[in-house]
């Protein structure tokens, strides 16, 4: 069996696959009369030359560890931010690329408040909460060209909690 262990999602581990959203710390401006703290530009966005910005809901259903992964997907056009709109924790499977294929996969495990934007190519596993109502908002490439590549792994990881 082939074992993935969650790790803490941390803005240094992610740092090759994509952006951590979240706001710790003191706020980069304080705007709306005073009232109110702006984390400011917190992704790098990319939606390439022929897309556009494009916000969706997404509602998923909870999934539980162990997890089977067989499947990841990339979108080579394109970001993907997932911003989860309740206080819940949600699985974030990435993997680098390894000469137009998938290397070996990482777990994140969120905490209740992060969010993720996924760099445009990165290798990941399917949107995976783990607690219910699991609803999203996802801002990414909104074009008329295809912009997903899928890789299913011919012998299945498992994913489970940290050691």
């Amino acid at each position: 069996m082939r074992l993935i262990h969650t790790e803490p999602l941390t803005a240094a581990a992610f740092a090759p696959f994509g952006d951590v959203l979240e706001a710790l710390g003191d706020p980069d401006r304080i705007i709306n009369q005073g009232l109110c703290g702006r984390y400011h530009d917190r992704a790098r966005l990319d939606f390439g030359p022929d897309g556009r910005a494009g916000l969706s809901l997404f509602k998923a259903e909870p999934r539980a560890l162990p997890y089977q992964l067989d499947l990841v997907e990339r979108h080579p056009d394109g970001s993907q931010a997932f911003i989860p709109m309740s206080l819940t924790s949600f699985l974030v499977i990435v993997a680098p690329d390894d000469d137009g294929r998938p290397g070996a996969p990482r777990a994140f495990l969120t905490e209740p408040g992060q969010g993720i934007n996924l760099h445009r190519g990165t290798w990941h596993g399917v949107l995976t909460p783990l607690e219910a109502p699991g609803l999203f908002a996802v801002v990414d490439r909104i074009g008329s060209t295809p912009n997903l590549q899928e890789h299913w792994f011919e012998t299945p990881w498992t994913v489970v909690g940290a050691p």
